[in-house]
């Protein structure tokens, strides 16, 4: 086992001590399905995420994962890609066509960049590469949390108000943040969880252009530099689902050196 990947900053303890406490009496105890068949790195994982108030449940094989789901909802599944039989790469591709909006981290070996790319190709949000430290593992798991509890938070809001603002129309693009639906020239997009929030981001502000560290900080919830293809994948992916030629978008466009912005000519009825 790789005590790196758990390796931590003693001169943080009493800081991480306080914030998990906060956590811990701000919010209701989110369960997470780590599927990880390493045993040990499995309860190092448990641990770390008990720690900030998560109830965390395990599995060793992609296959039981799938059984699990099918049975139970988790607020997050803490994926693996290298499993026995079904890989993780497979689990997300299944589980994603299941369960669109799951919220999915994969976790990846250091080298392997092609995992990585796959892996967000294939619908998950979010990954982490082998080794990472307790603190990085915390906040990137709350981040995501954080995400999908403002996003729960503002649709409980507009269903109980009834406020206008639950749906965005931008000529012929109409996405309804309740029902998380949208729709383009009066057809329906399938979209995953992190994709809907991507475009509805980009649609509130059209024209306005965003960096990638912008949309991480804005869309993902947390601020890390490195993971700046987390973003370039989801827009690729959000360009396959909107645009009428994906490699000349009129709808998601680059401005290059900058970032990305939702063009409002480009969904003009």
């Amino acid at each position: 086992m790789n005590l790196e990947m758990f390796r931590g900053d003693n001169c943080y303890f009493f800081v991480d001590v306080l914030i998990n406490k906060i956590i811990m009496t701000e919010q209701s105890m989110d369960t997470i399905l780590v599927v990880e068949d390493d045993q040990d790195i499995a309860d190092l994982v448990k641990l770390s995420l008990e720690e900030v108030g998560l109830s965390v449940e395990h599995c060793l094989s992609g296959e039981a994962a799938l059984d699990k789901l099918s049975n139970q909802s988790y607020d997050l599944v803490m994926l693996d890609v290298m499993l026995p039989g079904m890989s993780g790469l497979d689990v997300c591709r299944q589980l994603r066509e299941q369960k669109p909006e799951q919220v999915i981290l994969m976790v990846t070996s250091r080298n392997s960049e092609i995992d990585r790319v796959l892996g967000l190709e294939l619908g998950a949000d979010d990954y982490m590469t082998k080794p990472f430290s307790v603190r990085e593992l915390q906040a990137r798991v709350r981040g995501q949390l954080r995400r999908v509890h403002l996003l729960s938070r503002l649709s409980q809001q507009q269903l109980e108000k009834q406020l206008p603002e639950q749906y965005l129309t931008l000529g012929a693009l109409q996405i309804d943040n309740v029902s998380h639906r949208a729709t383009l020239n009066g057809k329906n997009v399938e979209l995953t969880s992190t994709e809907f929030d991507l475009l509805f981001y980009l649609a509130s502000h059209p024209d306005q252009v965003f960096s990638r560290e912008q949309l991480l900080s804005s869309v993902w919830g947390y601020h890390h530099s490195g993971y700046e293809h987390t973003v370039n994948s989801h827009i690729n992916r959000l360009r396959n689902k909107v645009e009428r030629n994906a490699t000349k978008p009129e709808i998601v466009q680059t401005v290059w050196g900058v970032g990305y912005k939702l063009c409002r000519h480009g969904v003009a009825a």
